[in-house]
């Protein structure tokens, strides 16, 4: 384990952290596109982490979002946390929306089919979230919604 990463979550569950979410992804996305995807916030952390592509709902142009990633049993979970923003993140909406995305993970890109988890199935993979980012939890109790967790599967798996 990366001796950062405990220091990760105590930063991740500071209150006014969600104020500086969006500097925090553009110094995320140019420490990545300068080091061409090789570096990212999160991989200094020690935590796992994926760039996800999806097209927009409106627009159908193809977004592209760094993102912390549980991959579980062939499959990435991602969390539309927004850190407990009132609002969902414009990526969540968007992935909510489509049925394919494509994954960037550890160098190389997969199609991925989309679902959201639900009930019982969603219970269990909280927890497994819970594991590698326990700020989830707090995240959940900063807003009214029921931050979707969305399963990726790689086509062909």
């Amino acid at each position: 384990m990366n001796l950062l990463r405990p220091v990760a979550v105590r930063i991740g569950a500071l209150p006014w952290l969600p104020r500086y979410s969006r500097p925090i992804i553009v110094v995320d996305k140019t420490i990545q596109r300068v080091t061409r995807g090789r570096v990212t916030l999160l991989a200094i952390a020690g935590l796992p982490s994926l760039v996800l592509t999806v097209k927009g709902r409106k627009t159908g142009e193809p977004r592209s979002t760094p993102l912390l990633c549980v991959p579980h049993e062939g499959k990435w979970l991602v969390v539309g946390s927004n850190w407990g923003h009132p609002k969902a993140p414009a990526w969540a909406v968007n992935l909510r929306a489509a049925d394919r995305a494509e994954v960037l993970y550890d160098g190389h890109e997969h199609a991925v089919s989309v679902r959201v988890a639900e009930g019982e199935e969603r219970e269990r993979l909280w927890q497994v979230l819970l594991r590698t980012w326990p700020n989830y939890a707090l995240y959940a109790k900063r807003t009214d919604r029921v931050l979707p967790v969305f399963v990726l599967t790689p086509f062909g798996s």
